[in-house]
């Protein structure tokens, strides 16, 4: 009983400092979220499960987005919800019904993921939960600094990415994970989207305009009310 009393305690301890950490994180600005879905398949290789890291198999995942801003736009809200629809949503759904393999895979395995699926995600890391929140929190990031804004926005930057996995397991990451060299370097150049991917995009081109720096552009909004 007393042993139980402790187990109980200490996992009450920890998510009471967890959750004061990230109060404090965001004490300074306001929080949004945006949810995002799709189905994706993959082998998680080197992971303990035998299944997992044997069996090619698939998830339904969901994606919480979530961005800061110390000051709110002429809407004021942090950013328009709308806005998400674009080049970020389309980047996500990229994920959709793909399969997604970790570049240091055997060639023979690479091969057929290429033959038999026409749409593929190479990734310079293993497709994992934890990696899938890194890549996405990168690629939301890189878009917002190369989104010119129309409307007020203030600093308006990534917080944080939380991919479920399944109902009863996620991972969440921050900043900090995406700079930290030990989980693997992120860098455009090495996530790469099959042709099949890049053809369903509304600009075929939106990723290479991405790499290249050339700068997406939000829609100019005429105020209706003088502030």
């Amino acid at each position: 009983m007393v042993t139980g009393f402790k187990i109980n305690h200490n996992a009450w301890f920890f998510c009471f400092i967890i959750k004061f950490v990230c109060r404090y994180r965001s004490a300074w600005c306001m929080l949004i979220r945006k949810l995002f879905k799709f189905e994706n398949a993959h082998i998680v290789r080197n992971c303990t499960s035998d299944r997992c890291k044997r069996s090619i198999h698939g998830h339904s995942y969901k994606v919480e987005l979530l961005l800061k801003a110390s000051k709110l736009d002429h809407g004021q809200m942090v950013y328009d919800f709308g806005l998400l629809k674009g080049v970020i949503k389309e980047l996500f759904d990229s994920f959709d019904h793909a399969i997604c393999y970790w570049q240091k895979d055997d060639p023979e395995y690479i091969a057929a993921c290429q033959t038999f699926s026409a749409r593929w995600i190479a990734l310079p890391v293993s497709p994992s939960a934890e990696q899938f929140s890194r890549i996405f929190f990168y690629l939301a990031q890189q878009v917002l600094h190369s989104t010119t804004t129309q409307n007020g926005e203030g600093d308006v930057e990534v917080y944080s990415v939380i991919v479920h996995e399944t109902d009863t397991g996620y991972a969440q990451s921050f900043i900090e994970d995406i700079e930290n060299e030990q989980m693997g370097v992120l860098n455009l150049d090495q996530i790469i989207f099959s042709e099949q991917v890049q053809a369903e995009w509304s600009d075929p081109q939106m990723y290479e305009n991405l790499k290249k720096g050339i700068r997406f552009q939000n829609p100019n909004v005429e105020l209706q009310v003088n502030i």
